[in-house]
């Protein structure tokens, strides 16, 4: 019996000895790797926001250029995305928090069929506009290459963070970054 767990115990450690090398190896590239995927290589970053105008579900146009003043999150969503489901719920939770502190919040749809988008918007309750982008023209000067995408705008107008993708982890740290902007 003892020769047995000897023996299971030195095939553990000598496996154990090898995986923990290959992780080193794997981890090490992928720090090395790291600066080339990281969101500080977004265009437009720490750059002016392009202004836009569109049209919203509930009705009427909206300006980007007419809220410079406050903090603006702009978050590009799919009606086939999952993720940005829970987002949307997630913003709509921030914007009833941080809007007396100069907040807006707007999703703009990225569909290719506005009635999927239509239909989706009617079956989310919240509170910050929906809008329409039919022709792709903001999210194309916006650089959206993934859904849900979420931009932090600060007061002067300027691209402060973007965030490719949601889970609780990125709405913890998109929170933390909104607290900095909203403080500034």
């Amino acid at each position: 019996m003892q020769r047995r767990l000897w023996r299971y115990f030195a095939i553990k450690l000598t496996f154990g000895w090898r995986w923990r090398r290959v992780c080193a190896v794997w981890l090490a590239a992928i720090a090395f790797c790291a600066p080339a995927f990281a969101d500080t290589s977004y265009a437009l970053l720490a750059q002016a926001a392009p202004d836009f105008a569109l049209h919203a579900i509930a009705g009427g146009n909206v300006r980007l250029s007419e809220h410079r003043g406050d903090v603006v999150i702009l978050s590009f969503w799919g009606s086939r995305c999952t993720p940005c489901r829970a987002q949307l719920a997630a913003l709509n939770r921030t914007l009833s928090t941080y809007r007396s502190a100069g907040l807006q919040v707007y999703g703009i749809n990225v569909d290719d069929d506005q009635g999927r988008a239509l239909a989706f918007a009617h079956g989310e309750a919240v509170t910050f506009p929906l809008l329409l982008d039919p022709q792709k023209a903001v999210s194309r000067s916006y650089h959206v290459d993934n859904l849900p995408m979420t931009l932090l705008i600060d007061r002067s107008g300027v691209v402060r963070n973007v965030f490719r993708d949601y889970n609780a982890k990125s709405e913890s740290l998109y929170l933390q970054q909104l607290r900095a902007l909203l403080n500034e």
